[in-house]
């Protein structure tokens, strides 16, 4: 019990830490991609790593714009390969969300999320029809999936179902954000303007209607 407890104060300061020393230069080179690829390629085929490594923090750490880390991806390697390295990078933050939560329990989760949507989104995850619930939880735009993968955590929903569920839902935004990125690379600025307009509108209806759409996927899994 001690020791749990110290673990846990050592992966928040570790978090916090993170935080205040990475969030902000992600932020910043990711907001210009320019200089992401400029920062990148100065470390040669070890680039690649560190994009990865950036997306993986941005989902444990979870505050810093994962949107615009993955446009950065697509500005510097292309749709394809960004899409790539953003799953890579973001099945791996979920795994580790997942089992941290597991490992820490709700004393670490509730850091991160108040109570009720705990609640909330757990009944919703442990439910009769838990696939096509998470499916849809992290499909649709303006749902905090980041948090997600902590919340599952808290369930007995098998980490394997879990992640086979949660990443193919995530696929359709990680090409759309990529795409966009490849586009500003290649100066097709109407193509990039268009994709990003839909996105933010589809994000923007997400997340006006996340109470409202929580609510029908709490009756989708009682039905």
């Amino acid at each position: 019990m001690v020791l749990n407890i110290v673990f846990l104060l050592l992966f928040i300061a570790l978090v916090v830490f993170a935080a205040v020393k990475y969030a902000p230069v992600i932020t910043e080179l990711a907001g210009e991609p320019e200089k992401m690829q400029a920062f990148l390629a100065s470390y040669g085929y070890k680039g690649v790593l560190i994009f990865i490594a950036f997306q993986i923090i941005q989902v444990v750490i979870a505050v810093i714009p994962g949107e615009v880390v993955q446009v950065a991806g697509g500005y510097v390697y292309g749709s394809l390969l960004g899409t790539v390295y953003s799953i890579i990078g973001i099945s791996a933050g979920y795994v580790l969300n997942f089992y941290i939560s597991r490992l820490f329990g709700y004393r670490l989760v509730k850091l991160f999320v108040n109570a009720d949507k705990i609640e909330k989104l757990r009944v919703l995850i442990n439910n009769r029809k838990t696939e096509v619930v998470t499916f849809l939880l992290f499909l649709i735009p303006g749902l905090p999936k980041d948090y997600l993968a902590y919340i599952a955590g808290l369930t007995p929903i098998k980490p394997g179902r879990f992640f086979i569920l949660a990443m193919p839902a995530r696929i359709p935004a990680l090409v759309g954000s990529s795409f966009i990125g490849a586009n500003l690379q290649q100066e097709n600025y109407v193509v990039a303007a268009f994709v990003l307009a839909l996105a933010i509108v589809l994000f923007a209806i997400g997340l006006l209607l996340r109470d409202k759409i929580i609510e029908k996927l709490k009756g989708l899994g009682r039905a």
